[in-house]
């Protein structure tokens, strides 16, 4: 049995999120470098590439912000630009298979909802100890009923 973390907990791609956020500073860095090195007669290139560096960067920190939150009372899952709050009653299952990009959760509803907080991208290890880890609390906290 996986040993329950204390709540609340925050599930995320530690490292992918180091990454994005790594390249999407030193991207707009760059950037706004080279429009201070152009000539001051080309103010409209200077402010595209400032205004580029910013859309890659808010890209960037758009993709890193993925996350799901367990407490006492359910599951926060927050993906690229949703944000949805499921009581623990709601969450059936947990599932990350081979080859899955992320965690999908199985609701009562008879839906899924795919959990992009947990991703076994370069972080394989984490992604699956953190699935197990919000799998033992859906089943302590949920129906208590184990998992298919």
């Amino acid at each position: 049995m996986t040993q329950l973390p204390a709540l609340p907990v925050t599930f995320r791609p530690t490292r992918t999120r180091v990454v994005l956020v790594t390249v999407g500073v030193a991207l707009f860095a760059v950037l706004t470098a080279i429009a201070l090195l152009l000539p001051a007669t080309a103010p409209g290139e200077r402010v595209s590439f400032v205004v580029t560096g910013l859309l890659f960067l808010g890209v960037l920190l758009l993709l890193s912000r993925p996350h799901v939150t367990a407490d006492e009372n359910g599951v926060t899952v927050v993906n690229l630009t949703t944000k949805r709050r499921l009581e623990w009653a709601e969450v059936l299952g947990v599932r990350l298979r081979a080859g899955d990009p992320w965690v999908a959760l199985d609701l009562a509803d008879g839906t899924s909802l795919p959990a992009m907080g947990i991703q076994p991208g370069i972080a394989k290890k984490q992604a699956i100890g953190d699935a197990a880890a919000l799998r033992a609390l859906a089943q302590k906290h949920g129906s208590g009923e184990p998992v298919r």
